[in-house]
């Protein structure tokens, strides 16, 4: 069931809280947002309600975040939105969801980070702490953490398409930073816990600085590699090498190269949804090109002398 089959109002979270949690059903109730996969609906001060509206992988998502973020939380040291309950599927409603924690801030792609220093420290310790070897048993990325020679032929279609329809003013360049990261060696370590999907939609900001990271859905096992893209996708120009001197262990120059080309897959992903409606939602995701814009600005000049 997806957005074009069932339509998520106030009156039907209500309803759904009535039904199975019925303490927490006559709290205020807003929309918060409409995600990829999920809507959120902020339950009082502390609470939210995410229900998933728009893919049908939503419903193992949730599944996998009730399982494993409480586990993880605890040791990580900036907010994300812990489940506190769990909806079972109903004749109202036929897919499970989550009450979790409600983490105050601004999604990036909107309110970037400014504060650059700031904002790479923050990353870096974010990340630090979640990279721990994954226990036996703990989800398998769908198609990210693994090897970038994986997606060679998935890259030259997104490349093609954003050059066709005029998006990309250097594709030249966009392809050798991609083929020196997949020729890099492939990650010969333990599989480490990774949030894979560090975007700007999914982190959170305020007064310039990171404050909070929110939907763990793609939660997995993996290559690090995949996550520290994040520093050209997220921090402002000049702030990634100050991030990969505060991440630890210091990453070793293959994942360096391999992150790099993680973020430029993902930032033509950005610009293929953002400016082109590219597998878009309903309303678009205008927010996202802009970002993935600058994140290629950032890893072309790096590239150059």
């Amino acid at each position: 069931m997806t957005h074009t089959e069932i339509e998520v109002t106030a009156e039907l979270v209500r309803d759904l809280l009535r039904d199975q949690h019925p303490d927490l059903a006559d709290d205020p109730l807003k929309l918060g947002a409409r995600g990829w996969d999920n809507q959120l609906w902020r339950l009082g001060d502390d609470l939210a309600v995410r229900l998933p509206w728009a893919t049908q992988s939503a419903d193992a998502l949730l599944r996998k975040e009730h399982a494993w973020l409480p586990v993880l939380a605890p040791h990580l040291p900036l907010p994300v939105p812990v489940p506190q309950r769990v909806g079972e599927p109903s004749e109202r409603f036929p897919r499970p969801w989550l009450v979790t924690t409600w983490v105050p801030g601004e999604p990036a792609d909107r309110a970037p980070a400014t504060r650059a220093a700031e904002a790479a420290d923050t990353l870096a310790a974010f990340l630090t702490a979640l990279h721990r070897p994954a226990p036996t048993g703990a989800p398998a990325g769908r198609d990210r953490g693994g090897p970038l020679a994986d997606h060679v032929e998935g890259f030259a279609r997104m490349l093609a398409s954003a050059t066709e329809m005029g998006l990309i003013p250097d594709p030249g360049a966009v392809r050798g930073v991609w083929e020196d990261a997949a020729a890099a060696p492939d990650w010969a370590g333990p599989a480490l816990w990774l949030h894979g999907d560090l975007h700007p939609a999914n982190v959170l900001t305020e007064d310039g600085i990171f404050c909070g990271v929110i939907d763990f859905g793609d939660l997995f096992a993996g290559d690090p590699a995949c996550d520290l893209a994040a520093a050209w996708i997220l921090l402002p120009d000049g702030a990634a090498d100050r991030f990969y001197g505060a991440y630890q262990p210091t990453p070793d120059a293959a994942t360096l190269r391999r992150a790099r080309g993680w973020a430029v897959w993902r930032a033509l992903a950005g610009i293929l949804i953002g400016e082109a409606g590219v597998h878009g939602r309903p309303g678009g995701k205008l927010t996202w090109g802009p970002p993935a814009q600058a994140s290629l600005r950032r890893l072309i000049a790096a590239d150059r002398p």
